[in-house]
């Protein structure tokens, strides 16, 4: 049975507490948790805003991800959240959660996790600087 409790691309604010409550479990002793938010400054450039766009695919790509980086681990427990559309400096852009029985592997797992999310799953961001040029993050 796959770990993962909850996959959500939306275009709506995320939410920390519904992913740490997707992970609660009576047998997990470590929650690792990775919160990504948008900052104002990419390769020293002040940004201004963003804007993430996902492929139709994007969310059971992100599912599949989830459930191939926790299988064969101690992982219980696992939940996911990318956000999409316009973001403004300083809201969440993704929350990643793993619950396992152990710090140790909660953590690995949830840089595991992210890193592959990072990598793989097909969205994209176009950052608007503060001079008003754009470059589009991500694209493969």
């Amino acid at each position: 049975m796959s770990a993962v409790r909850h996959v959500l691309i939306s275009s709506s604010p995320l939410s920390v507490d519904r992913v740490l409550a997707a992970v609660a479990n009576d047998r997990v002793g470590g929650i690792g948790l990775f919160i990504g938010t948008v900052r104002n400054v990419d390769e020293d450039r002040p940004v201004i805003t963003l804007d993430y766009t996902a492929h139709p695919t994007a969310e059971s790509t992100l599912r599949e991800v989830a459930e191939q980086t926790t299988a064969g681990r101690s992982v219980i427990t696992a939940a996911v959240e990318h956000r999409i559309g316009a973001l403004a400096i300083g809201e969440l852009a993704v929350v990643v959660a793993v619950g396992a029985e152990h710090r140790a592997e909660a953590l690995e797992v949830c840089r595991d996790l992210i890193d592959r999310i990072k990598a793989e799953v097909p969205i994209w961001k176009e950052q608007e600087f503060a001079d008003g040029d754009t470059a589009w993050v991500g694209l493969r």
